[in-house]
């Protein structure tokens, strides 16, 4: 069966008739009868003209909005949700979103790959689901994390539309494709050569320095930057990536990575022009209208802290914070998680109330 047929059948099968209708956004009192009322829903909301997975989670209704930016493309938390971020439900009310070309909404949404997905695009089905959010739940404003992909997109969105967030939280920031390229092979290549691995010497040698025009290049060296930083940093819990059984039968990993394989491709196009080619967070100005909080590993090797330090510095914010990491990479770990769930409760909090 073909990979598009293959990720809407997944959809059709698995989810209840309840979430097949896309919801228009209701009055802020269709979710919260009471601040203190536990919140359990998923569904479709149409967004950008096209119906798109949002699961939302909570102990409290009246408790703080967090929505979670996932990177990639194409990688949505919505299937790990539960395990990496469930405790945090007590203190917030734990948003996850399928983007555009991810996941749940891909497969609600086939689409073929010569169709672009665009910046701009998902920047405002973001902004657009964030104040839907704040209005479904009776709330002023939402906090936006992004990781990675997510992070720029997540910056690009509070950029836009300062007045719909209480702050934003940015994780393995990507700054500049350009930039953050060049640093990243750099110091990889110095690893490798220092650790005399003629394997992975070959593959980045093969590759060379970015920019890359063919589309393998990229995942070539993600896979020798996961290896090397692995040596560095704590693995995250296995049980972390064991997703429920809503989303774990066969078609609906077909669907997740079928929108991965589409999302992969816009991301780096077929000649190394796609969306990665025109992060340069530099073009939105130095001047965020929000506090602005990030969270880096020490030992990230693809969005490295030399970088992501030197951006940071250049912001002007109401608030502003980087926290650097060891024995944490560019993928989650629990001291990731620890750090971010920290900022939130001690940091950010104080903030909104």
């Amino acid at each position: 069966m073909p990979r598009r047929a293959l990720a809407l059948l997944a959809i059709a099968c698995l989810l209840p008739a309840w979430a097949l209708a896309a919801t228009d956004a209701p009055p802020a009192t269709a979710a919260c009868a009471s601040p203190a009322q536990r919140v359990d829903e998923q569904g479709f909301v149409k967004l950008g003209g096209i119906e798109q997975w949002v699961t939302v989670k909570g102990e409290r209704c009246g408790n703080p909005l967090v929505l979670f930016v996932h990177g990639g493309p194409g990688n949505p938390l919505s299937p790990y949700g539960d395990a990496m971020f469930g405790a945090w439900a007590r203190d917030f009310t734990l948003v996850h979103w399928d983007q555009r070309g991810s996941g749940m909404t891909f497969g609600r949404n086939p689409t073929a790959d010569d169709v672009p997905l665009t910046l701009a695009q998902l920047v405002s089905d973001g902004n657009e689901l964030a104040a839907y959010l704040a209005q479904r739940f009776g709330q002023k404003k939402v906090i936006v994390w992004g990781s990675s992909w997510g992070s720029v997109l997540g910056l690009h969105m509070v950029h836009a539309h300062p007045e719909l967030f209480h702050a934003y939280l940015g994780t393995s920031q990507m700054f500049d494709a350009a930039e953050n390229g060049a640093q990243s092979y750099a110091r990889l290549l110095q690893r490798v050569q220092d650790a005399q691995d003629q394997e992975a010497l070959a593959v980045l040698q093969a590759v060379g320095a970015p920019p890359w025009t063919d589309p393998r290049s990229f995942g070539k060296v993600r896979r020798v930057i996961r290896r090397y930083e692995a040596q560095r940093t704590i693995p995250a819990p296995k049980a972390w990536w064991q997703p429920p059984a809503f989303y774990a039968t066969p078609k609906a990993q077909a669907a997740y990575e079928a929108g991965e394989d589409y999302s992969f491709l816009q991301f780096v196009r077929l000649k190394g022009d796609g969306m990665a080619s025109t992060i340069k967070l530099s073009q939105l100005g130095t001047e965020f209208r929000l506090p602005l909080f990030f969270v880096q590993g020490a030992e990230d090797l693809l969005t490295t802290p030399d970088v992501t330090q030197r951006y940071v510095d250049s912001l002007k914010a109401p608030v502003k914070e980087l926290v650097l990491l060891p024995q944490v990479g560019h993928d989650p770990n629990q001291p990731m998680l620890d750090a971010q769930y920290r900022l939130l409760r001690e940091r950010i909090l104080p903030l909104i109330r």
